[in-house]
């Protein structure tokens, strides 16, 4: 088993302390790393990857909640509508959409984060200021969705002040849409920067686990 116990014990505990909830990322790994977590008190579990997520889903314990960070298809959120938790990379009002239209199929209301573009790279998804506003002035017809907060990559930098600058600008953001309860920003590289800028969740991946498979 990969999981790094000790490590886990550590950052949560330092997060339990901000008031900053953990969401272990656990792509690509396997269910026994994830019930060792889920046996040390972990629910919140991020999955990139929707087939994975799907058959994880049904052989863990129900109470966890599944957070699915990937890059989202239309044609693929009916799978994961009757059970997600949160849904973090919404980067465009065509999802919102599709994710209502679904969500309201399984009887739901599906919690989303929008996707902000705060990275330099041009392969980063996510919303412009512009795009924002449009999608939330559409929320008024959207009933089966609720957007609860926003979340962005820094760039893939060994610059801390660049990414600090990154994090600082989506905080603002978040700050003047007000209404918002979650800023998920910081990943294993840069998650203590992005809770002294302000996140509220983070998403840790290798830290936990160990790298990708």
């Amino acid at each position: 088993m990969a999981v790094n116990i000790e490590k886990y014990k550590e950052i949560s505990t330092d997060l339990t302390g901000k008031k900053v909830t953990l969401v272990a990322v656990s792509k690509t790994k396997p269910n026994e790393d994830i019930q060792a977590l889920y046996d040390l008190g972990q629910r919140d579990f991020g999955e990139n990857y929707v087939q994975e997520l799907v058959d994880k889903h049904a052989v863990l314990p129900k109470d966890i909640h599944w957070h699915f960070i990937g890059h989202l298809q239309t044609n693929k959120i009916k799978y994961i509508a009757p059970f997600v938790h949160l849904i973090h990379g919404v980067d465009s009002l065509k999802l919102l959409q599709e994710i209502n239209k679904q969500a309201a199929k399984s009887g739901r209301i599906i919690d989303c984060l929008l996707q902000v573009h705060i990275a330099q790279e041009e392969t980063e998804f996510g919303m412009d200021e512009a795009e924002l506003e449009v999608a939330r002035s559409a929320m008024a017809e959207l009933s089966n969705v609720h957007i609860v907060g926003m979340m962005g990559m820094a760039s893939f930098s060994d610059d801390p002040k660049k990414v600090r600058g990154e994090f600082h600008y989506l905080k603002t953001l978040y700050t003047k849409y007000g209404e918002l309860r979650i800023l998920s920003m910081g990943m294993s590289g840069d998650y203590t920067i992005a809770i002294e800028e302000g996140s509220t969740m983070v998403r840790i991946g290798s830290l936990l686990f160990g790298a990708r498979n």
